[in-house]
């Protein structure tokens, strides 16, 4: 009589970014029965939604599409209002972690990063869960940020609209962004900075603002002269303009100026 063998599931957890965009990709034919999943906060950009299509097409498999029914807004009425920040990152933990860990449930999951190994110090994982089994296969193979732009030139995928202006994946008013980041916000999307901006308020109580960048609210770094300082001091950290041919995913790290973004949403 054989014996049943235990359940054990391969996932890769996409961003909508370049590195989880490019895993998905290396690993389709060399796992078997390997899943895909996005956690969706309900606030990504418009870019991102559509480059999770444009890649479901291209591995002609389903990506698991999880938070439908739990948005961010949903846990921000939760938090009474009070905004995500990098010290408790709650945005992260029930709109990316949670839905993931309940995914996966209790079943054996041996779990895919595409963290590069240009990148090893960040080497980490999203979850504790014991049945969670964390794998870096860029790190194993040497594969570096150079690697993974050629497999998305090769696959005819490319990277995502928002490299013209953004460093990185994740919502699009995500606290980690870079001032200019926040520039390219409002001039790309200015309705989506305007929802953003929506969301500070000063607490009647303690008089304590709640912003998305630290010290500065979004009405005051939309001001014009404002705006004109940001670019200029972002030319001098970063010269661009001698890189014309480059997207801003190429110039800049990805926690460059900005901190060490939350692994699951920013790869």
């Amino acid at each position: 009589m054989d014996t049943p063998q235990t359940p054990v599931r391969h996932i890769v957890s996409l961003s909508g970014g370049k590195d989880s965009t490019a895993l998905a990709i290396f690993l389709r034919d060399r796992i078997e029965d390997l899943e895909y999943v996005f956690c969706d906060t309900g606030e990504e950009l418009r870019e991102t939604y559509e480059y999770i299509d444009k890649l479901e097409a291209f591995l002609g498999k389903e990506i698991h599409r999880l938070n439908p029914d739990r948005p961010f807004r949903h846990y921000l009425a939760l938090y009474n209002g009070v905004l995500p920040d990098t010290r408790t990152r709650w945005c992260t933990r029930k709109l990316k972690i949670e839905p993931f860990e309940e995914f996966v449930g209790d079943t054996l999951c041996h779990s895919y990063v595409g963290i590069r190994a240009d990148e090893a110090h960040r080497k980490g994982y999203i979850s504790t869960k014991p049945n969670i089994i964390p794998h870096y296969p860029f790190i194993e193979h040497g594969i570096v940020k150079a690697d993974v732009f050629r497999i998305l030139e090769e696959s005819g995928i490319g990277i995502p609209k928002y490299y013209d202006w953004r460093s990185r994946s994740g919502c699009y008013f995500c606290f980690f962004q870079q001032r200019v980041e926040w520039v390219g916000l409002l001039e790309n999307h200015p309705d989506l900075y305007q929802k953003a901006m929506e969301f500070e308020k000063v607490d009647p109580v303690t008089g304590e603002g709640y912003t998305w960048v630290e010290k500065e609210s979004l009405a005051q770094l939309r001001d014009p002269e404002r705006v004109v300082k940001i670019k200029e001091e972002s030319k001098k950290k970063r010269p661009i303009d001698k890189k014309a041919n480059l997207s801003l995913s190429q110039v800049f790290d990805e926690d460059d100026d900005g901190g060490e973004g939350c692994l699951i949403c920013h790869l």
